[in-house]
């Protein structure tokens, strides 16, 4: 592979750090923001060094950021690799890119690939499971969690001088009948086995949290626009049911789509008043996917027993901001995507993935001219 080796990426925040480790011309100020991005958990020029010296045959390349089908359809017959997460691929893409040799879904799911058409021009394709995915799934597990034994109210709660001003007034347990543990007295302490978890979407992040929700003893059911088949329900062991009856029918809901116009205050006031009395609502995806002043009214009414979120209505959240003054409201400072490592790793997986294929197709081709020569 050369300088001229072409990599076209669908434009996404996080896979503008493929351009940043293999294009050379990659603009000084994006080197500079992304350096700063990382800087709490990476030196970026250690880690660009480090991947560089394990993976000379993708640096330096062309990287072709695309925002649109039109940009996609103008940058492919250049292309040798293709990096997508949403964009469609299809024959019509195929056609117009003859030196395509790898397709990589920024994913798990190549849903948007057309794979037959691929398999008959001999592309390769890649998918991906995402370990911001994992992290995102893990922080909200780790959410419902802390709900369940009040982690956020009294961690580091054990002394009396710490455990008086919540309330709780330490008297001595008669350890010649009972036991003495919860010396504290705190009420209110859940067992999340047997709880019902409801799903409002089921993305990558929401598969990658069934299993962690599953292994918790929690029943699992989902909403989505489009159904899944029943023998990928079987193999996750969930149940679908409508929207209403999601709202209705769960202990913890927990939400899982993308924000866009359509889902924008989707749980507003009347999806909270389906839930049940002292449900739990947990929000890792948007912050605008759920009303703030709904959310606000039912955390006053106590409607919601409890609710969490890693994202937020302005981020940082304003010291005036109503909800903080909730104490069962769990609220984290929008970091569930996990260390920036992760990212990375889910950058340098691509980036491996598109100097075996290359190398494979170059070996493949060196191969053949060798066989015609003889």
């Amino acid at each position: 592979m050369t300088a001229e080796t072409v990599i076209a990426v669908e434009d996404d925040k996080v896979l503008r750090f493929l351009q940043v480790l293999l294009d050379p011309a990659t603009p000084a100020e994006r080197m500079r923001v992304f350096a700063d991005y990382v800087a709490h958990d990476i030196d970026q020029q250690g880690w660009l060094a480090d991947v560089h010296a394990r993976l000379p045959g993708v640096f330096p390349s062309s990287v072709k950021l695309i925002k649109t089908t039109e940009e996609l359809h103008a940058v492919l017959p250049q292309a040798d690799a293709l990096v997508v997460e949403s964009m469609a691929v299809g024959a019509a893409e195929l056609a117009l890119a003859p030196r395509l040799k790898l397709i990589h879904k920024f994913g798990a799911r190549a849903d948007n690939i057309d794979l037959a058409a691929c398999a008959a021009r001999g592309v390769t394709v890649k998918t991906q499971r995402r370990r911001t995915n994992i992290a995102v799934a893990e922080h909200t597990m780790a959410l419902i969690l802390a709900l369940a034994k009040q982690l956020h109210r009294l961690a580091g709660k054990v002394t009396l001088e710490r455990l008086q001003p919540l309330g709780y007034e330490y008297r001595k347990y008669d350890t010649r009948h009972t036991g003495a543990n919860n010396y504290g007295r705190v009420g209110g302490l859940r067992v999340i086995h047997g709880m019902t978890l409801g799903l409002l979407g089921m993305g990558e992040i929401a598969r990658e949290l069934v299993p962690m929700a599953r292994a918790f003893g929690l029943k699992i059911q989902y909403h989505r626009r489009n159904r899944l088949p029943p023998a990928e329900e079987a193999a996750l062991g969930v149940t679908y049911c409508g929207r209403d009856a999601l709202f209705a029918g769960s202990d913890i809901l927990s939400v899982h789509v993308p924000l866009e116009v359509a889902t924008r205050g989707l749980v507003g006031a009347n999806a909270i008043n389906q839930m049940k009395p002292g449900a739990w609502l947990i929000n890792t995806s948007r912050a605008d996917i759920v009303d703030h002043d709904a959310l606000l009214a039912a955390l006053k009414s106590g409607r919601l027993g409890a609710a969490a979120a890693d994202v937020h209505y302005q981020e940082p959240v304003d010291a005036g901001e109503p909800l903080l003054a909730f104490d069962n409201f769990l609220m984290t400072p929008h970091f569930a995507g996990g260390p920036r490592q992760t990212l990375l790793d889910d950058i340098e997986e691509i980036a491996f993935n598109i100097q075996q294929a290359l190398a494979l197709n170059e070996k493949t081709n060196a191969k053949a001219q060798e066989k015609k020569a003889t």
